[in-house]
């Protein structure tokens, strides 16, 4: 038995005494592939996402939901609408409001890998100087006071190239004409993400029939997705825009609060009862007032308040009006010039792919953005003819705009944003519907 194994060890060591070289290869080269596996594997992207945005965007106005992956602002903002740090650690204001201080982490870096200090601080203001006292500091000194700066200031900041501080790094763009078309952009683990846009919802819903992209992002409408086995439709409804009916203020007929209000009852909002909206701030802000006049659909009220309304007997008569809206709201349009057609409205539906102008309709159906502050001086003052769509001229609402916009103290202001809901609900300016819900289209 003794004799048995030693012959066997004898005949092991031979043998790899004479393939020692061919053995001794084979371990260098299972080294070798090991090592440039890691590599390459290490540079390869783990997954790629192919997403599909619809809108035609610049190198220097990419939509938010891509430039916050990238890089952020001097500050960020909660889901409340607060400022919060951001690139600066924190910041106070002094002045009434008219100069603010920002004081910056000494510990973030661009992706380059240099340090961020106050030379790379970029943002301009016509209305606003800026001065960088030292390496982590900046200062904005405004003509006048203005709560909601440090929310302006929450817009990513980047170096050249769309270099920024974020998980996510711009890795290729290409451009058609002077748009974006695509933009890729990949992260640490080796993710990566490629946006491709579109400039119409048809363009981008046949770019996704044809394989271009993988998900489809924020479509007002499923259409014809909802039917395709292959497609996996998710929809979440963002309280950060609304959909309503601006009014023509200065129109002759829509001059009068009564008929605004009758149009405002008239319309049909049981199919809303998950993402009412009642007013302008969104219902995440910490100003916003959930006890604002409803306008329940009412049919009975609605003409009453025709009946009692003070504009010229022969309109009264003869009630008409052109609602204006976009390709995607055309279903919703035509339901509501069917309900106002019970308190005898006669409306003409009328399709734009463009904003119109003030002065070129009378009721304009639309999806707009909620700012992230409460302030909306743009939207509603009377001073703002290009931003303020339904040209409403109202001394209070005026008032209450200015205020809110120079009063810092967060109690006070709420106070005052409060006040400016319940006026302007209440003047009608505008026919608050709902928070719209965006859909989300992937292979399944």
């Amino acid at each position: 038995m003794a004799k048995s194994l030693r012959y066997w060890i004898r005949l092991t060591l031979a043998f790899f005494d004479r393939f020692k070289l061919i053995f001794l290869f084979g371990i260098i080269i299972g080294i070798v592939c090991f090592v440039l596996f890691g590599i390459i594997e290490s540079r390869m992207p783990i997954a790629v996402e192919k997403i599909g945005i619809v809108g035609e965007y610049t190198s220097d106005n990419l939509p938010r939901s891509i430039t916050d992956l990238i890089s952020v602002g001097l500050t960020t903002v909660d889901v409340s609408g607060e400022a919060q740090s951001g690139i600066a650690q924190s910041f106070i204001a002094s002045d009434s409001g008219k100069t603010w201080t920002f004081n910056l982490n000494k510990n973030l870096y661009w992706q380059d890998g240099s340090q961020v200090t106050s030379h790379d601080i970029n943002y301009n203001f016509s209305d606003a100087t800026l001065s960088k006292p030292d390496k982590y500091t900046v200062v904005f000194k405004l003509k006048t006071g203005l709560a909601s700066f440090p929310v302006t200031l929450s817009k990513p900041i980047f170096k050249s190239g769309l270099l920024g501080t974020g998980d996510w790094k711009v890795v290729n763009l290409t451009l058609a004409g002077n748009y974006v078309d695509t933009i890729s952009l990949e992260n640490k683990q080796k993710q990566e993400k490629i946006f491709k846009f579109y400039p119409t919802s048809d363009a981008a819903r046949l770019g996704y029939e044809l394989g271009e992209i993988n998900d489809l992002t924020n479509l007002v409408n499923p259409k014809p997705f909802d039917t395709w086995n292959v497609a996996s439709i998710s929809g979440q409804i963002n309280k950060q825009q609304y959909v309503a009916v601006f009014f023509n203020n200065s129109d002759s007929l829509l001059t009068d609060k009564d008929i605004r209000q009758a149009l405002s009852y008239a319309i049909d909002k049981s199919d809303y009862k998950n993402n009412r909206a009642l007013g302008p701030i969104s219902p995440f802000s910490w100003a916003y007032d959930p006890s604002v006049k409803p306008y329940d659909f009412d049919i009975t009220h609605a003409k009453d308040l025709i009946d009692g309304s003070k504009i010229d007997p022969s309109l009264k008569k003869n009630l008409k009006i052109t609602l204006t809206t976009i390709p995607d709201l055309l279903d919703l349009a035509n339901k509501i010039a069917n309900d106002w057609k019970q308190i005898g409205v006669q409306t003409t539906v009328q399709v734009l792919q463009f904003v119109p102008d003030p002065s070129q309709y009378q009721a304009y159906l639309a999806i707009t953005n909620i700012p992230l502050d409460p302030d909306q001086y743009l939207n509603w003052h009377s001073t703002q003819t290009s931003t303020n769509i339904t040209q409403l001229k109202d001394p209070r609402i005026d008032k209450l705009l200015e205020d809110g916009r120079l009063e810092t103290d967060e109690t006070k202001r709420k106070a005052i944003y409060f006040d400016f809901q319940k006026y302007l609900v209440e003047d009608a300016p505008a026919a608050f519907l709902y928070y719209p819900t965006y859909f989300n289209v992937a292979k399944k």
